[in-house]
Order: structure tokens, then sequence, then C-alpha cells
């Protein structure tokens, strides 16, 4: 099918890309509790903006995680390491990062819709799946886990309530534990 609509105008994308610049900020500041109000101030635009761009907190929640699914499935090309171990321990800790973010966990666990939030977890494991199998065909992870397991594994990790300096230590002993060592 063909979109006919009219592109956007350039004051209203710099309007859109301002207000989830600040939602982002305001979310990881204040937690899901952010009120469509505060995105609103903190971005400069008035409700009017904010709600034509995102008719619904919701809307505002899910255009955020797209983004950062995004990045997720695009650190998977770009991961650097020199052993397919590595490679995938540095796309893991891109993940970890994204999902110790309460509101974006949230909504990758949100199986009940079917749109790109519930494909979120099926777009991440199709970036990750090949990171895996070269680190599991080299040895260095054991091939009885699946990349669903290790994802569920590393947001497990993320949602344990404390500080970072609290689940740093657990990522980094998990991290170690799945690492299979050639002797």
């Amino acid at each position: 099918m063909i979109d006919h609509s009219s592109p956007k105008r350039s004051d209203a994308a710099l309007n859109r890309h301002r207000i989830l610049e600040a939602a982002r900020t305001a979310f990881a500041e204040t937690g899901e509790e952010t009120s469509m109000a505060e995105v609103a101030r903190r971005s400069g635009v008035g409700s009017a903006t904010l709600y034509r761009n995102f008719g619904t907190r919701r809307d505002l929640l899910e255009a955020l995680l797209v983004d950062e699914v995004d990045e997720v499935c695009a650190a998977a090309t770009t991961a650097e390491g020199d052993s397919p171990w590595h490679r995938f321990e540095a796309w893991l800790r891109h993940f970890y990062a994204t999902t110790k973010r309460p509101v974006i966990r949230a909504l990758i666990e949100d199986t009940d819709r079917a749109s790109h939030v519930s494909d979120s977890r099926g777009r991440m494991l199709a970036a990750g799946q090949p990171l895996l199998v070269a680190a599991q065909n080299a040895n260095q992870i054991p091939s009885s886990l699946d990349l669903g397991q290790i994802l569920d594994f590393v947001m497990a990790i993320a949602k344990i309530t404390g500080t970072e300096q609290y689940r740093q230590p657990l990522l980094e002993a998990a991290l170690a534990g799945l690492h299979t060592r050639s002797s």
C-alpha cells in the first residue's frame, strides 16, 4: 500500500523529536509516574502539540520503546569484541542497559497486544540470534540455552530492586557463568 499522506513539516518533526527526547529524560529521572503534562513542559511544547503527536500516554511510551528496540537491534550488527563471546557479551550489556528502565521493561513484557510492542521481543531475538549462534559454534556458550532464556535471565537481573551498584555484580556473575571457557 502506498502512503499518500503528506510528509511532516520540519517544525512538526522537530516537535516530535523534542517530545521524545524530553520524555526519555523524564521517564529516566522520575520513572513510570511521569505525566504527559511534565513531558510537554520539558519539551517546550503545548499539551495540544503533545497530544497531536501522541494521542495517549501509551502511544508515547510505545514510540519510546520502538526507538529503544531499534537501538538494541542495531547494536547487534555493530557489537565489537575479539571473539564471538565478547561480541555477544557486548550486545547483552546493551540489552541490559535498555531493559533496566522500568517503563521499557514493562512494555517489552506486554504481550496482550498485536502491535509493534509485542513484536519488540521477536525483533530483539532475531537481531541477537546470529551473535548467540556464533558464540555457541565457538563453544563459548552452552548450546543447551536459547536466546529467549538468556534475555529473560538478563531482564530478571534488571528487575531486581536496588541500586545499580547492587545489580551490577549480579550481572557480572551471570555473564561469567554463561561463558564457557576453552581449556
